[in-house]
């Protein structure tokens, strides 16, 4: 894997993104609307448990909606071409370091909202910034591969929903629990544990991502 091109395929993949800001503005406007629904819907949410599930549901259908698209946008003899210049590692890292930036800053965005809709009931932020950080890079991790997949066949986004649940269930279960934490707040020297939980799936599903990607990239 060489640093210059997974570089290069980075500012590629961030040069893509402002060209077509619709995409981007897309993203975000359905967070601020889905936020602004469930404020009109619930007004204020006083049960920690609600608002932090209600919290992740917005997040995960934002991120499928923002990350499905990684692959859908290449062409094939765009990743023909692809294929001509670079290894498979340094392609799918590019796709995870981006997607994991942009889901960074989805959640960012839908914990601005959230919090001046519906009330911030967090009552310890760190840990609670730290875990969707941490999630980000995971299910970035796992929606980027499972969009590699769902590309070579015609049924893109279903496939896309039906494959990344079941292998992202553990991932948001940890995700909820510590953010439940955050919400209570329980002190971080308390739930250390989990978040190293978290990082360690991450680490799992990076290494099957830059295991198995060459195999999915010679087809």
């Amino acid at each position: 894997m060489q640093i210059q091109e997974l570089k290069a395929l980075l500012i590629k993949e961030i040069k893509l993104e402002f060209r077509h800001k619709y995409a981007l503005n897309g993203i975000v406007l359905y967070v601020i609307s889905t936020v602004f629904v469930s404020y009109l819907s619930f007004k204020q949410i006083i049960d920690p448990a609600t608002w932090n599930a209600l919290f992740w549901i917005i997040l995960l259908f934002a991120s499928i909606n923002a990350i499905s698209k990684s692959f859908m946008q290449d062409s094939k003899g765009l990743l023909l071409y692809y294929y001509t210049l670079t290894d498979p590692q340094t392609f799918i890292l590019s796709k995870i370091i981006y997607n994991a930036l942009l889901m960074l800053f989805i959640s960012l965005i839908c914990y601005g909202c959230y919090s001046l809709f519906i009330g911030n009931l967090v009552l310890n932020q760190l840990l609670f910034i730290s875990s969707f950080v941490i999630g980000s890079v995971g299910i970035s991790s796992v929606l980027t591969l499972i969009s590699g997949i769902a590309s070579k066949t015609n049924n893109n986004f279903s496939l896309i929903a039906v494959l990344s649940f079941p292998i992202m269930m553990p991932l948001l279960l940890t995700l909820m629990k510590v953010s439940r934490y955050a919400v209570d707040g329980i002190a971080l020297s308390v739930t250390y544990k989990y978040l190293l939980v978290l990082g360690l799936l991450d680490l799992i599903v990076l290494l099957l991502s830059y295991i198995l990607f060459p195999y999915l990239w010679r087809d």
